[in-house]
């Protein structure tokens, strides 16, 4: 979007005008972006729901939820409408405090991530400076939750669930960030809007993926082990571990962890369209075609064009890579325990380090494709 637009500043000098103080202008500002971040992460989980459903009904050559309203849409309603008004049971023996901050703890932090996620270079919450690493800062305090959740069900599986949960996140937290570091470095920043910045210019050919490919890869896999997506959905394997750290929740708790699972996934896929994909911009730069035609950038039709090319590229990016992840679903088995930690520590640690410092060797010999 035209660094032109600001919202904050906008909204709270429209306030102004109809007479209200600047401190309270901005005090009804403040909890407005969070609000618009609670009800789109929501709309865009029912979105994701409704894709799981339909592509893993095409995957099987079925048909999938067609009648509850128009191909379906509104299942996922239907499915949070039952878990609001299902009955919350806590087990005897389990620790009811422990038991019910679990799933809070598990879903907090992901909304929290989408502070510093752009849908445009000013349609975000917070653009802070350690953007990326505040994400996974975040993602690492999920694990706690799920154990938590695990202990406190006294049974065996959901311990079980909750102790694999942790273990899978140790081994692949570091490759994750050892692959943002590496995006880091060429843009010089840690700032998700000055990485997209910096792929911006070229259109298709400037995005992250042609100078990260092997980051790209490794970023991927750990997003899909984070969001503990088969093939590494073992905390929650129904063959082994019956549903793993929710076996024993229903209700609204259990809504929880169903809400937070597609919300990580929804936040994962934006983080790799930001990183990797250019984020919101286009594969044929706006700019390109306003020079074309001698348009100038300060025309508010642009600009508004811009910023709603910009929301549209990031949503296409995002939900093309939630679709491609539902089809790995139906595509791969599962893999062992002792696979899933190999992978991590053995293999992709070691591949993430060398492309860390293989980035830097690069930077230095040709800082004007590396970002120097």
């Amino acid at each position: 979007m035209n660094p032109g637009i600001d919202l904050q500043g906008t909204f709270i000098e429209s306030l102004q005008g109809f007479g209200i103080p600047a401190g309270a202008a901005k005090a009804i500002w403040m909890p407005l972006p969070m609000l618009i971040v609670l009800v789109g992460s929501t709309v865009a989980v029912l979105i994701a729901v409704w894709m799981e459903r339909k592509v893993s009904a095409a995957a099987q050559q079925r048909i999938g939820p067609e009648y509850i309203g128009p191909l379906g849409i509104l299942a996922p309603l239907a499915d949070g409408l039952k878990l609001v008004f299902k009955e919350d049971i806590i087990p005897a023996k389990a620790d009811k405090w422990l038991f019910t901050f679990g799933p809070m703890i598990v879903v907090i932090p992901v909304f929290l991530s989408f502070l510093i996620v752009p849908f445009g270079e000013n349609l975000l919450i917070s653009d802070v400076g350690m953007g990326v690493f505040l994400w996974i800062a975040l993602s690492s305090v999920v694990p706690i939750g799920l154990l938590m959740s695990g202990y406190a069900s006294n049974n065996k599986y959901s311990l079980l669930g909750g102790l694999r949960a942790t273990a899978q996140s140790l081994a692949y937290e570091i490759p994750l960030a050892l692959a943002v570091m590496a995006i880091a470095m060429m843009s010089n920043s840690l700032s998700t809007v000055d990485i997209v910045q910096h792929q911006s210019g070229y259109g298709l050919l400037g995005w992250n993926v042609w100078r990260q490919p092997v980051g790209f890869i490794i970023f991927f896999i750990a997003a899909l082990a984070e969001c503990e997506r088969t093939p590494f959905d073992l905390p929650e394997a129904e063959e082994e571990l019956v549903a793993g750290y929710q076996t024993e929740y229903s209700g609204m708790k259990f809504a929880l962890f169903y809400l937070g699972s597609y919300v990580n996934l929804t936040l994962s896929a934006l983080l790799v369209s930001i990183l990797y994909l250019g984020g919101w911009e286009a594969p044929i730069p706006v700019g390109l075609i306003s020079s074309t035609f001698n348009i100038s950038d300060a025309t508010p039709w642009l600009q508004v064009v811009t910023g709603a090319i910009g929301i549209v590229m990031t949503l296409l990016k995002t939900y093309a890579l939630v679709f491609f992840i539902v089809l790995i679903r139906w595509t791969i088995p599962r893999v062992r325990i002792d696979q899933l930690l190999n992978l991590g520590w053995k293999f992709l640690l070691p591949v993430a380090l060398a492309n860390l410092l293989a980035t830097a060797g690069l930077k230095l010999t040709f800082p004007a494709f590396f970002g120097g």
